[in-house]
């Protein structure tokens, strides 16, 4: 059964059904969003990220990261934490992390891993696989669990804000919003301490770095198309985003891109800072409930 809650009250941007970069103030503290959210047959709760636009990347920043680019992303639900390792060992039955913990976020996993588990995810909610593991392909018409694009992935992590951190630009006070080198004595912690960013979700920044979908190229910004942008079609590496528990606090902005080997093998070795979230498509039902409320 999927359940719908509140997660607090910013109405003025939802309101448009569209967000845009800079909505509510370039550096206030984010506000938990009148976001709804969905409790999965799995156990993981899901946060709705409504349809809008933003501007990705930055200007001045680093190769990769540049040039900065209007940006237009479909809606999507995304998992309001970072999957921790109950929900991964309910789903495939096993547990990779060194940091063991219920409730923190499983690491030392691969990409390949994390699609593996998307893709078990998706069969127990009796949802359709979206990844083929012999092509490693996604299909993004399926109704099941993926990984977020990289587009995706900054869109919810910014939540309208346009700043080096969903809070704003001082990196010093990320230590009150997320587990990175200059706080976490040197371990991932349990999800969800830190205040969420504008649409309630938590740990978007530290922790672990989360997988995206999308193979990584340093020079993809400048060919990036507009509307939905999926990533190069091919390369050697898939892209990381967020930054981990052992990351410097610039490392942990909202626009910082990493990237790792996918590890198709289990003799690859693997990152204890490497985690996920899932995103997946709102079903028919589902969107109807959203519009209702």
């Amino acid at each position: 059964m999927t359940i719908f809650h509140r997660a607090g009250a910013r109405a003025a941007c939802l309101a448009a059904g569209l967000i845009l970069a800079g909505c509510g103030g370039p550096s206030k503290p984010a506000e938990v969003a009148a976001t709804p959210t969905v409790k999965t047959a799995s156990g993981a709760e899901m946060v709705y990220i409504p349809p809008g636009e933003f501007i990705m990347g930055l200007a001045e920043g680093p190769i990769d990261a540049k040039p900065a680019h209007a940006v237009k992303v479909d809606g999507f639900l995304m998992d309001r934490f970072e999957v921790t390792q109950e929900v991964y060992e309910k789903v495939r039955g096993q547990n990779p992390s060194r940091q063991k913990g219920p409730k923190n976020p499983v690491e030392q996993t691969t990409w390949s891993s994390a699609v593996k588990f998307c893709n078990a995810r998706s069969v127990l909610e009796g949802l359709s696989p979206c990844y083929d593991t012999n092509s490693w392909t996604c299909n993004f018409d399926a109704s099941g669990y993926r990984l977020p694009t990289e587009a995706e992935w900054e869109y919810a992590c910014r939540a309208g804000a346009t700043n080096q951190y969903y809070f704003g630009d001082r990196p010093e006070k990320l230590k009150s919003f997320a587990w990175f080198e200059g706080n976490s004595q040197a371990k991932p912690h349990a999800v969800g301490h830190w205040e969420p960013n504008a649409w309630g979700l938590c740990d978007m920044l530290g922790n672990v770095a989360e997988w995206c979908n999308d193979f990584y190229s340093p020079k993809y910004y400048k060919s990036s198309p507009r509307e939905n942008p999926r990533g190069p079609a091919d390369g050697e590496k898939r892209v990381l985003r967020g930054g981990a528990w052992s990351s410097a606090a610039e490392n942990c902005t909202v626009w910082a891109r990493n990237c790792d080997e996918a590890g198709f093998t289990d003799v690859c070795l693997t990152m204890d800072s490497d985690g996920f979230r899932c995103v997946r498509r709102a079903t028919p039902a589902e969107l109807a409930a959203l519009k209702a409320r």
